[in-house]
């Protein structure tokens, strides 16, 4: 039977947030996590969060964004979690509101299946300022799952979620089981498991 497992990115399957990861050299690191806090905790509405914190990174040199991404630390026990849940028979796919320049790195590293993510902009080798993609609003990962899950066969009994911010909600409606990693109050709520240490090889013990 078929199952499957969605990792939110930021601060889930990565130990932090990579626009602020690309925000620190343009020294605007302080003004960044600002907005990601309320967005996350569901004060701010996703989509225009993300406008307004992608527009701080224009000038930002691709190369400068390629060397981030290419050391982004993955939090604890991801990799493990990854290859756990494989073996149970999962597939095994990440959603991150954030951008594919970090996920698809990362995600190869990890052995996932399929990332999905948004894209940023760029021209004359440095961003513009501007983000493209598939993962922009709030119930775009509720609405990606629902896909998934049609296009699979599986159902949400056989679907597992783990994430930690508001724009996680939308795709935890759509799971049996709903994992709340190091989360926001608002994301605890709607799960079914919180797990309040950062190590991600907990999920094994859910889903076992």
């Amino acid at each position: 039977m078929s199952k499957l497992a969605v990792f939110d990115f930021d601060s889930t399957l990565m130990n932090g947030e990579t626009i602020d990861f690309f925000a620190k050299p343009l020294g605007l690191e302080e003004q960044v996590v600002a907005i990601t806090t309320e967005a996350m905790a569901g004060r701010l509405d996703f989509f225009d969060s993300l406008i307004s914190r992608v527009a701080l990174l224009e000038g930002l040199e691709i190369s400068k964004v390629q060397t981030i991404c290419s050391d982004l630390p993955m939090t604890c026990g991801a990799t493990e979690v990854v290859s756990g849940l494989k073996e149970l028979g999962y597939t095994v796919v990440c959603f991150s509101g954030g951008f594919r320049e970090a996920t698809r790195k990362a995600c190869q590293k990890l052995g996932i299946d399929a990332d999905f993510a948004n894209f940023l902009h760029s021209k004359d080798g440095k961003l513009t300022g501007k983000v493209g993609g598939e993962m922009m609003y709030s119930d775009a990962k509720g609405d990606m799952i629902t896909r998934l899950q049609s296009l699979m066969g599986i159902t949400r009994a056989d679907t597992v979620v783990v994430g930690d911010g508001a724009n996680d909600l939308s795709m935890f409606a759509h799971a049996d089981t709903r994992i709340a990693f190091c989360a926001k109050s608002i994301l605890k709520e709607a799960a079914t498991h919180c797990i309040e240490n950062r190590d991600l090889r907990e999920v094994l013990d859910i889903v076992r």
